[in-house]
């Protein structure tokens, strides 16, 4: 069997955009398959978009170094391709003498991971740049801000177009399989099957990569990671907020806390939180209003003067963590033939946050492993 398409990848997410195009700007020709009808309708929509410096994550972990690299590739690539990005800030606050330890251990980790621009607070520093802020120490991280993830999706579909490739939306992949020197997928498309050999295969799936790359691996001992769905809701704040930065919370375990973000126009959102669901599910879950009362007490431990009733149910996405509850967040794993020993094969699982800002690091990364 000859393959049909050089390299296939499958899934539209930011994620798989940008591999595409970087896969297609050294001459690939992929071709992107996406279930969905419109690209990044899942985890790449549903997010925070914020762009993140590096704060939170093991010092030499991928997620550290993607990350990094990854946050200074997006703003010269929004900025070369008319997207908006805004290095707005962060203030990451203690607000007890208890937390002051851990806000002091968590720059230190960024300084780490080689982020060298943290600005050390004490309380009033931190209310001149933030008057509505309580804190008793805070950092400022300059380099964190926000992007127009769907203008950045868009950009990186006239990328991977211009040179070359071609994407097939509303294709859903239905399974994967090694077949001689070429990988069949079959895919369905107005409820008709087809199979497409390819070449290579890279497979960023999102919250299905798990159950999609587990028939390229029957039997063997490199079976792909569990995905565990973590759905997060975020608020969204009745007015303007008084706050010109990111405001986040020393983070608990499983997310970064209940934190204040802004998009791109202004508008104030607070999240995610961490619920664990076995299913994909969008749906707002707060029937009692306990969730906003829960977000409304983590907020006023920084932002006591919070207004009654102003927080307002926003939406929720899905992270795909390949950690337990209960476990310390797990690193990206990217598995090319080094890990599973297939050629022309690279499998994405547990691509979470930092996954937007790391897009197109990622990228680099993956065309890497297949040149390898």
């Amino acid at each position: 069997m000859s393959a049909d398409v050089e390299t296939l990848v499958v899934g539209g997410g930011v994620v798989g955009l940008a591999i595409a195009a970087e896969l297609a700007r050294r001459g690939a020709a992929p071709l992107l398959v996406e279930q969905h009808a419109r690209v990044g309708m899942e985890t790449s929509s549903r997010n925070s978009e914020v762009v993140h410096a590096g704060l939170y994550y093991p010092p030499g972990s991928l997620k550290a170094r993607l990350c990094v690299e990854g946050r200074e590739r997006l703003y010269r690539f929004a900025a070369e391709n008319g997207v908006t990005a805004k290095r707005i800030g962060k203030l990451v606050v203690a607000t007890s003498n208890s937390e002051v330890p851990a806000l002091e251990a968590l720059a230190a980790t960024a300084a780490r991971n080689g982020v060298d621009d943290l600005e050390h607070l004490d309380a009033a520093a931190a209310r001149a740049l933030e008057p509505e802020v309580s804190c008793v120490a805070a950092f400022l991280s300059p380099s964190t801000g926000i992007v127009d993830s769907h203008g950045l999706m868009l950009a990186l579909e006239g990328h991977i177009q211009a040179n070359g490739g071609e994407i097939a939306l509303a294709t859903r992949a239905v399974s994967l399989t090694r077949t001689g020197e070429h990988f069949a997928v079959q895919l369905e498309s107005v409820g008709a099957l087809t199979t497409l050999p390819a070449a290579a295969l890279i497979v960023a799936a999102g919250l299905r990569a798990d159950a999609l790359a587990a028939g390229l691996f029957p039997g063997g001992p490199c079976a792909p990671p569990q995905t565990h769905l973590a759905k997060g809701h975020y608020f969204t704040l009745a007015g303007r907020a008084p706050f010109s930065r990111l405001v986040s919370p020393m983070p608990p375990p499983g997310g970064l806390g209940v934190h204040l973000t802004l998009d791109t126009a202004g508008a104030a959102r607070f999240g995610p939180d961490v619920q664990w669901i076995a299913e994909a599910s969008y749906d707002f879950d707060d029937p009692e209003g306990e969730r906003r009362r829960t977000f409304e007490r983590e907020i006023r431990r920084w932002w006591p003067d919070l207004p009654s009733d102003a927080l307002l149910a926003g939406y929720t996405g899905i992270r795909p963590k390949i950690s337990r509850p209960g476990e310390p967040a797990a690193d990206f794993a990217i598995h090319g033939p080094a890990t599973h020993g297939i050629e022309r094969l690279v499998a994405l699982f547990g691509i979470e946050s930092p996954g937007l800002t790391a897009a197109l690091a990622i990228a680099r990364y993956v065309a890497g492993l297949l040149d390898a």
